[in-house]
């Protein structure tokens, strides 16, 4: 009688389980709209999750580094959905639009925020 009780104790928690399962991938339908706006516009929706952001953060990397007057070893990318934000120091002022705009031709970057900063020569002056 014990055995019996509990295995319908454990079938009656499996399917709550399975039912907030469901009731959480019926939550994710709603932002269906949105996707349908992203391809009304022509364009594939981004991959998301974080093997995409990472690929982005390298390809990103990738586009910066082309660029033999920048050292992308001072940037810092972070991808995040499409959204980039890069940190970090460059020599030049000149050099943070350039960084920008070679940022927003990568495919997937849906847009950037720079926090780029230009680095003071040695000696403060």
């Amino acid at each position: 009688m014990k055995a019996n009780s509990a295995h319908m104790l454990a079938v009656g928690g499996f399917l709550i389980a399975l039912s907030i399962g469901a009731w959480a991938q019926g939550g994710a339908a709603t932002s269906a709209p949105v996707a349908s706006t992203v391809e009304a516009s022509g364009a594939t929706p981004p991959a998301t999750g974080k093997k995409a952001d990472r690929a982005l953060r390298k390809q990103v990397y990738a586009a910066i580094a082309k660029n033999k007057e920048i050292k992308a070893g001072s940037i810092s990318v972070t991808a995040r959905n499409g959204a980039v934000t890069l940190n970090g120091t460059v020599a030049d002022n000149n050099q943070v639009p350039t960084i920008v705009e070679i940022v927003k031709g990568v495919p997937g970057v849906t847009s950037v925020t720079s926090k780029l900063v230009v680095q003071k020569p040695f000696g403060g002056q």
